[in-house]
């Protein structure tokens, strides 16, 4: 934030023959001067130059002070540095290094039309406000947003992102599904109480591809974790194979996403997966000898031991056909530890210990990446 500097010179004790001062004429001042490197990335990309023709803008033109392009910066920026209240826009709209990172031609706002707004070279909360709350359609007549957002355009644009950032197109990609809690610390609409997380909050879906953000779906928590999994990944699938079509797609996920729909949909759409299937007692059962023979190398170890194996399996009621599920059968301090993944990938290309341990465990990567950040409240639309 700009701070008034005070004119006062502090004087300290001498170094040797040096003076030691403090002064405080630097003028204008901020703490958030790493934003300038978020502007370099945006130079580079045009990541929000993008997101922002998403958007529809029906305002005069003659009387528009702050545009489209401006505010989606703004309020991008305002986020990334950790500005998420819209309330603090009623003191960020005077920060000239704010106005820099917006591309602003005036960021002293002293050029600005009405005398009241001089020095307020950026958007306050109550037009960022206006924006983030924006529609599809413009009504007729609407007196104050005017400004309509293509949903559908924003939908492709991640997915559009990841395919710039490919020089050549792959030859294999991981889409990895995962929901997490986004807490709720007040009356927002659609909030639940979610037994696993245990408070209110948001449901969110994602699905990344390495580090690459292709999917963040706002849910309510009163729903299944896979709900809506499907039909983003029937999105996102058309949208990459129109760019590479001989491309190969591997989904993966933990137990949460072992449905049949998105199992039956994916091998209908030539669509691999591995996704993991909560333990039951047919499972157990069915790898009994080896939870024997792996208590029985920990005793005589004293070390974790764990043993695979792979087998045909179909539940009595759920799926529609049989699939290959790899069992770990592991013994750890604690007891046994049996783990399932159920794929549609051959023995003959993934053995069960590899698949396992190289491909699905692979996925906490992109778990951590999602969990490792703070929690934080939901009051964003984005």
């Amino acid at each position: 934030m700009p701070t008034q500097c005070n004119q006062e010179i502090l004087k300290f004790h001498p170094l040797a023959q040096r003076e030691v001062r403090g002064q405080f004429d630097g003028g204008t001042i901020t703490s958030d001067a790493g934003g300038l490197l978020l502007r370099e990335v945006e130079k580079r990309t045009g990541i929000l130059a993008q997101f922002a023709a998403c958007f529809r803008d029906h305002r005069k033109r003659e009387r528009i002070e702050h545009r489209v392009e401006e505010l989606v910066a703004q309020r991008v920026y305002g986020l990334a540095l950790g500005y998420e209240d819209l309330n603090d826009h009623e003191e960020l709209r005077r920060d000239p290094l704010l106005a820099v990172l917006a591309e602003k031609a005036d960021p002293s706002g002293e050029s600005r039309a009405r005398e009241r707004d001089q020095g307020k070279p950026l958007a306050g909360k109550s037009t960022l406000n206006r924006l983030e709350l924006t529609g599809k359609e413009v009504p007729e007549g609407e007196r104050y947003k005017k400004i309509g957002l293509d949903f559908a355009a924003v939908d492709r644009l991640l997915g559009e992102i990841f395919v710039q950032a490919h020089d050549q197109a792959p030859q294999q990609i991981i889409l990895d599904l995962d929901s997490t809690d986004d807490p709720l610390h007040g009356q927002q609409e659609g909030r639940f109480f979610h037994g696993y997380y245990g408070h209110y909050c948001y449901l969110p879906l994602y699905i990344f591809c390495g580090e690459h953000l292709l999917c963040a779906r706002l849910r309510t928590a009163k729903i299944d974790g896979a709900a809506g999994s499907v039909e983003e990944l029937a999105r996102l699938v058309q949208q990459l194979r129109q760019a590479w079509p001989q491309v190969r797609i591997i989904v993966r996920g933990d137990s949460g996403f072992c449905r049949e729909e998105l199992m039956a949909w994916c091998e209908a759409n030539q669509v691999e997966y591995v996704l993991g299937l909560a333990k039951n007692d047919r499972l157990r059962a069915e790898i009994a000898a080896e939870l024997a023979q792996a208590a029985e190398q920990y005793r005589q170890r004293g070390q974790a031991a764990r043993i695979f194996r792979e087998f045909l399996y179909q539940t009595r009621e759920s799926w529609s056909r049989a699939r290959r599920v790899v069992a770990k059968a592991e013994h750890l301090d604690k007891g046994a530890n049996p783990r399932f993944v159920v794929t549609s990938l051959p023995g003959s290309e993934w053995a069960a210990q590899a698949l396992y341990e190289e491909l699905y465990c692979a996925r906490g990567e992109m778990e951590n990446r999602i969990k490792g950040a703070p929690a934080k409240p939901a009051r964003s639309k984005w």
